[in-house]
């Protein structure tokens, strides 16, 4: 496991951590919100690597919080990760000797011990380690030593996922009554932080926003007024910009005149829709609109080494699975997407063997490293009497076959046996992932 503790800008709220969930779903918080934990083990190859990935959280937290980067913890287990956090934030470098080094008040269940614990001496979490398991036991508690167990990675550690609302609604009190538009927009920043978390942990973007308003005052001037105040933003296309979304506060804000101060905002989303995510081009621009299209790309490359160096695959409407797909120059197959409907291909496998590879027959049963055991089949293929390239018609009955030491395989045999009285001939044509 790899876990990663960053830390949580007051006011600890749980919503300022919903940006994490789009690396991975096991996001907690820790000591009531001090850090935000993310395990990565398992997200780490989708995203190019450890080391690509922690930028990218890092990128992701500056964007959340809108403050410079901030000091991370990084460990095996996570409160591993959280000591080391602690130990950053204290500006103080790490022990040369992880994690026997720390310090023992880098765990928060160490802390109310940790005068007892430094009068006798023991002053770090490999010294706490090293007494007599029985005395720690009876003196501090059982929970002493199954907390030091779980950071050192000897026991399993419980947490309690960070799990998005199916509604964004948040609420949030202001330091300070806001008494102008511009100071309720400052407000409402954090709120948008969150929703940009919210939308893209969920794939969503935004169509209609409602911030509402609190006053702090039930009249002005003898004069009742309404205890809340709200005005509702609309977008043409779905987005996660917030910058775009802050615009659009502005200048609704700008428009309207509080009734009075406010205490309290909440930011409310109307109405979403799934967010198609663009494909990147593949190659950088310097222009501010972005890199090259594909379709231009692929138009350059032609011209530059000939419509043959540079081909596309081409679905064709062909019961042969060898026949199904075609290289031609991209140059023509831009225009088309294939000859027609493409046979059900729920039974195909994602690799071919070019040409298919005979295999040896045991008592009319097929072997590839051992007897296969038929599990599907058959699939019958009897097509290609059009084509002046093969000589007669393919007549082959398929079937999924299986045994421990081949995995899932893709066979066929031949209709017609070679000759009269000698058995049907097995070939190898695909593997399954």
């Amino acid at each position: 496991m790899h876990w990663i503790a960053l830390p949580l800008p007051p006011p600890h709220e749980e919503a300022m951590a919903w940006w994490a969930l789009r690396f991975t779903p096991r996001v907690a918080l820790a000591d009531g919100g001090e850090a935000v934990l993310l395990e990565l083990a398992a997200c780490e190859r989708l995203w190019g690597g450890r080391e690509a990935l922690r930028v990218q959280v890092l990128r992701a937290w500056t964007q959340a919080h809108e403050v410079p980067a901030p000091p991370i913890g990084e460990g095996p287990t996570a409160l591993l990760a959280l000591a080391l956090l602690r130990q950053a934030l204290a500006q103080r470098p790490p022990p040369r000797r992880i994690p026997q080094g720390l310090p023992l008040h880098t765990l928060t269940a160490l802390r109310p011990h940790a005068p007892s614990l430094e009068r006798m001496g023991c002053r770090t979490w490999g010294a706490l380690r090293a007494l007599p398991r029985a005395g720690v036991a009876r003196r501090f508690g059982a929970q002493v030593l199954q907390v030091l167990d779980q950071a050192f990675g000897d026991a399993p550690e419980a947490h309690t996922w960070l799990e998005l609302p199916d509604q964004f609604a948040l609420s949030a009190e202001l330091p300070a009554l806001a008494e102008s538009a511009d100071t309720l927009l400052w407000a409402a920043s954090r709120c948008l932080a969150a929703l940009q978390g919210w939308l893209q942990a969920r794939q969503q973007g935004a169509l209609a926003l409602e911030l509402e308003w609190r006053h702090d005052l039930r009249r002005v001037d003898g004069v009742a007024i309404a205890s809340t105040q709200a005005l509702q933003v609309c977008t043409a296309q779905a987005t996660q910009d917030t910058a775009h979304l802050r615009r659009l506060l502005s200048e609704h804000l700008a428009r309207t005149a509080l009734a009075a101060p406010v205490n309290r905002i909440t930011l409310r989303l109307l109405e979403s829709a799934p967010l198609a995510q663009c494909n990147a081009s593949l190659l950088p621009s310097d222009t501010p609109e972005g890199g090259e299209a594909l379709h231009q790309l692929l138009e350059r490359l032609t011209a530059r080494l000939g419509p043959a160096q540079v081909q596309a695959p081409v679905l064709r409407a062909d019961h042969r699975p060898e026949c199904m797909q075609q290289w031609q120059p991209a140059a023509e197959a831009l225009g088309r997407g294939g000859d027609g409907p493409v046979p059900d291909a729920v039974l195909l496998p994602p690799w071919l063997l070019r040409p298919p590879r005979p295999l040896a027959v045991q008592g009319n049963r097929p072997c590839h490293h051992g007897p296969l055991r038929l599990l599907a089949g058959p699939q019958r293929f009897e097509a290609g009497w059009w084509s002046e390239e093969e000589e007669g018609a393919a007549q082959r009955d398929y079937f999924v076959a299986h045994n421990d030491t081949a995995g899932l395989l893709w066979v066929f045999r031949e209709r017609q046996p070679p000759a009269p009285g000698q058995p049907h001939r097995w070939f190898l044509h695909g593997v399954f992932g």
